[in-house]
């Protein structure tokens, strides 16, 4: 498939708001992105503004507060996914076209059940969560991360195993926990599945505590990818780091990409996936 042939879907509700740098990114690299409202998908909106999910070749849930956190982040947002596209976010992954969440995101594809998915595709109930960050407040920095993946994950092509990457974190809610008693044999299920994608590391590349893992997240884990590597969801921000100049430390940088940040390699990653597989 050529690159300008590409469909992105960045699909919202009320309370996101990461949508529109989203949509540019992908865009500056010659997709098609549109902004999506749920209802559009749902077939809750006027005819002539009705979309069709398996008419898009991505599939994208941006960050935010999505109808205010309430009951717990990401839930309500899952909920009404759950609740009427099912059947085409099923038939979406099945097809092995990529399903990508940030932050706010990253918690309604946990939430959704399609993350770390487990037991199927999209499990009845959610296998993890992400809870209030250990400092009790909201977190908001440049992390390094890790690239843990060993090649399964379609967000993460362009990067090598063990590279060191600078995402933006911002959020309140992303300690990701499991049921207690079972939390050793998912974390063994996970790493054997390859689906450990980024771990928080400090400015040596070890992994660390806080404030290099903002939230105490389990394992220092800040990414999952499903089993086949076409769901993914990491809590920083990539697209906040996408330009160079949005590192806050950009002008201290005498090396690297001119133009470019870390972040623009999860967006380029998963475009030329879909370019290689459709």
């Amino acid at each position: 498939m050529k690159r300008s042939s590409i469909r992105v879907a960045v699909v919202y509700i009320e309370g996101t708001n990461c949508e529109d740098e989203s949509v540019a990114c992908f865009r500056h690299l010659g997709a098609q992105a549109e902004k999506v409202h749920l209802k559009q998908l749902t077939r809750d909106a006027p005819a002539e503004l009705r979309r069709d999910l398996a008419d898009y070749d991505v599939l994208m849930i941006p960050g935010g507060f999505a109808a205010g956190d309430y009951v717990r982040a990401g839930t309500i947002f899952a909920a009404r996914l759950r609740s009427r596209l099912s059947k085409d976010l099923v038939g979406f992954v099945k097809a092995g076209k990529p399903v990508f969440g940030v932050c706010n995101g990253f918690q309604v594809l946990v939430e959704a059940g399609l993350l770390p998915a487990l037991g199927g595709v999209m499990t009845d109930e959610p296998e993890a969560v992400l809870a209030t960050n250990d400092s009790s407040h909201y977190e908001c920095r440049p992390s390094l991360l890790r690239m843990e993946n060993g090649g399964s994950c379609a967000f993460t092509g362009t990067l090598e195993r063990g590279q060191v990457v600078t995402f933006i974190s911002a959020h309140a809610e992303g300690k990701l926990l499991f049921p207690e008693g079972r939390e050793k044999r998912i974390l063994k299920e996970l790493t054997e599945n390859d689906q450990v994608v980024f771990r928080f590391v400090d400015d040596r590349g070890k992994y660390a505590g806080y404030p290099w893992n903002p939230s105490g997240t389990t394992f220092n884990i800040a990414a999952l990818c499903n089993r086949d590597g076409n769901v993914f969801g990491v809590q920083p921000h990539p697209e906040r780091c996408f330009f160079r100049h949005l590192r806050p430390d950009w002008t201290r940088q005498p090396n690297g990409d001119p133009v470019y940040g870390d972040g623009k390699a999860v967006f380029e990653s998963v475009l030329r996936y879909v370019e290689k597989r459709f």
